[in-house]
């Protein structure tokens, strides 16, 4: 039987469990932030091929929720992660966010896969949409925060790679609507 975190059962299980018990969330956070920088200098080195997910979610008031990371650049983004070449993307966006945001996705859609160059190496994004079911709760180490924001409402300072998400996001919701109301 596979655990809900990345398949780890029994011992291998245990030892994550202690760890996350015994690391502080601040040291955790700084070797998030360490991480962070190793990864993109190997990345850009090496060109290695990388794979994530994002998730536009919304809540019962159609608002879009966002996480603040504990390491990289201090804008809000969508929630998401990488995945490994052979998991299966649509559930890693579901594991990811299970993890590092203690939530569930009903009505789970794949919108796009993009291919795109980040830190240097080729990246494939998958980007689904759903609906949050629950509050986020932020795991404190990967997460630090997660907040719902209304459409019309964005912060300003959003990335470039997200504001696009969303544009194609609203663009379906919009064509699904005008859709629905002329049938």
């Amino acid at each position: 039987r596979l655990h809900p975190c990345r398949g780890l059962r029994g011992h291998a299980r245990a030892r994550l469990d202690l760890m996350q018990r015994l690391v502080p969330p601040a040291l955790h956070r700084l070797l998030y932030r360490i991480a962070y920088r190793v990864r993109r200098g190997f990345r850009r080195a090496f060109r290695v091929p990388i794979y994530g997910v994002n998730a536009v979610l919304r809540d019962a008031q159609g608002r879009v929720l966002l996480v603040r990371h504990s390491y990289g650049p201090p804008h809000w983004t969508l929630p998401g992660g990488g995945h490994g070449k052979r998991e299966d993307p649509a559930q890693a966006v579901r594991r990811e966010l299970r993890e590092e945001l203690s939530i569930a996705i009903a009505e789970l859609e794949h919108l796009q896969t993009y291919e795109e160059v980040l830190s240097g190496a080729p990246h494939q994004s998958s980007l689904f949409a759903g609906i949050a079911l629950g509050e986020p709760r932020p795991d404190g180490r990967e997460v630090i925060a997660a907040c719902f924001f209304a459409a019309d409402d964005l912060p300003a300072s959003l990335p470039a790679s997200v504001r696009m998400r969303l544009d194609l996001w609203l663009a379906v919701e919009r064509d699904r609507d005008g859709h629905s109301s002329g049938s």
